[in-house]
């Protein structure tokens, strides 16, 4: 059984010591935060974990998992280094969507494999978060040699582990940064623009959001081009022109021709190089 040291107990990084406790796979090793309340709370939820009021209290471990924010991860690592704890062997990973293992580099003399681990996945309520975790797609990324290990984790937590190619991990937070945090603010702009055709918020938000859960469950079974309709694909530049006529807010318009541009591309196989262009015209 490997042991696990969790640095950074936050709300991901103690739902992920639970879940691999309860796996049965893993041993929770040391918990160490720089505030002693944060150790004892993560403690108690984890349902195991030596106390560590620093980082060289730490226990000799298989497993390094660094859930500290983004701009902490480098310091860490510099401090970890220095306590000379991590062996060569041993994996030490952090959870960040947007950085790179790089930032791992001090501790590349320890002989360690650097690596990073992203879940696809809110933590915003750990006890919800634990309980509902299942087949989450995970994203590794960092030394190969860490993979068959961070592989096995991932799937004993109950995720489904993919690897991202060298360079990738910024693209691949920006998909999921349109995918989940865009469609929130496309919701609000939709429901911005269904208030100046003076429907009342609860049928605008029964009216939108009805359709937008249809529209994500057409793009799952049909894909982005064939779940595509309305009136670009239809080359309707009437409709459109009515629509540009009667968004007076700004930030609306602007959105809703940006889109309305990417639209285009990608209902081109439906139309015309002719009306591909009046289109574009149109929602320049």
């Amino acid at each position: 059984m490997k042991t696990l040291n969790i640095i950074g107990p936050g709300r991901l990084g103690k739902s992920l010591a639970r879940l691999a406790l309860q796996s049965g796979r893993f041993q929770i090793g040391g918990v160490y935060a720089r505030s002693a309340e944060h150790i004892t709370d993560a403690i108690t939820f984890i349902g195991a974990g030596e106390f560590c009021s620093a980082l060289d209290q730490l226990p000799a471990a298989d497993l390094y998992l660094l859930a500290v924010p983004d701009g902490a991860i480098e310091n860490v690592a510099i401090e970890l280094a220095a306590c000379h704890i991590v062996n060569a062997g041993n994996v030490v990973f952090h959870s960040s969507g947007v950085s790179e293992a790089a930032l791992l580099a001090p501790l590349q003399d320890s002989g360690a494999y650097l690596a990073s681990v992203h879940p696809a996945f809110s933590f915003a309520d750990p006890a919800l978060a634990v309980a509902s975790f299942n087949a989450i797609p995970c994203a590794l990324e960092g030394d190969p040699l860490a993979y068959d290990i961070l592989q096995d984790f991932v799937l004993a937590l109950g995720g489904k582990p993919f690897t991202l190619v060298k360079g990738g991990k910024a693209a691949y937070h920006a998909a999921l940064t349109m995918a989940a945090n865009y469609l929130v603010t496309l919701a609000d702009l939709s429901l911005k623009t269904a208030k100046m055709a003076g429907i009342e918020s609860d049928i605008a938000q029964s009216l939108i959001l009805n359709l937008m859960q249809q529209t994500l469950s057409n793009i799952r079974v049909l894909g982005p081009a064939a779940a595509l309709t309305g009136p670009i694909v239809r080359g309707d530049e009437a409709t459109i022109e009515k629509h540009l006529s009667v968004i007076k807010d700004a930030t609306i318009l602007r959105c809703y021709q940006s889109m309305g541009q990417a639209t285009i591309d990608l209902a081109a196989d439906h139309l015309s190089k002719p009306k591909q262009a009046a289109l574009h015209q149109r929602l320049a």
